[in-house]
Formats: C-alpha cells, structure tokens, sequence
C-alpha cells in the first residue's frame, strides 16, 4: 500500500482511518478485527496529535505505513513529537469497580494495546513508530 503523509490534525483522523479500514479489507481482516485495529489507531493517533503535538504547540505529519504480509498487517504511525511510549502507561486499577465508581480516562490507551494482536513502540531517529500487529486469517 502507498503511505499516507496527514498533518497532525484531528481533521486527519478520518483519512487516517479509511486508510487502516482500506489496508485491513486489502488483508483479509474480519469486520470485528478491522474494527478493533481501526479503533486502536485512532486512539494512539489522538494522543499524538493531543499530547505529542497540540499541547506543546508543535506542528507536524504523521507518516501512517502498512505492509501485509503472508500472516500479518502491520500499520506503523511515525512522527517526531516527544518520545512516549504507550506500553509505559499503568494500567487502570478500578476495572472491576462500577463506571460510576471509577476514574475518568486512561482507558483509551489501555484498550488500544488490547484490541490488537501485537503492538510495539520504537524511537529510532528521533522519530516515535507506534506499531499495529493484526494477524491474517489462515487461506485455505
């Protein structure tokens, strides 16, 4: 698939995920698969945007990749905001309490993580790589 280059906008979320759904239909992924994938990209892709770029007045792209391969998808978002890694977030510790009962935010972050099948994070360069696995279904 071609890369997708988006300003580090909320406006570039839609594009950003229409190209995470093009890349998971091009993979063979299920509905709920894609879902999940595509809801897990748009969460990181917020908090760079948020975090990464809005609240310290930087401005910037974010360069979204997917490679498919023989038994994965893989969508790789790059940019060069602070370097944060989202596996270092604790996390929530009032799952098993009601809503009502429980802290606001941090959820995103953590359902992001488990709603793929691998996920990984890199600074190489200066430039942060959050890394989306999917596994393919099995051809017959």
């Amino acid at each position: 698939m071609h890369v997708l280059t988006v300003p580090a906008d909320l406006d570039s979320l839609d594009a950003v995920g229409k190209y995470v759904v093009e890349a998971a239909s091009q993979a063979g992924l299920d509905r709920k698969a894609a879902y999940r994938l595509r809801l897990a990209v748009d969460e990181i892709m917020t908090n760079i945007i948020n975090y990464g770029h809005t609240e310290v007045g930087l401005t910037g792209d974010v360069i979204v990749r997917a490679a498919i391969e023989a038994d994965t998808l893989t969508i790789i978002l790059e940019d060069r905001a602070r370097p944060f890694d989202p596996r270092e977030r604790p996390e929530p510790e009032d799952l098993d309490r009601p809503l009502e009962e429980r802290n606001i935010g941090g959820l995103g972050v953590y359902l992001a993580l488990k709603g793929v099948d691998h996920f990984n994070y890199e600074y190489v360069d200066q430039m942060n790589r959050n890394i989306f696995v999917m596994y393919r279904p099995l051809q017959a």
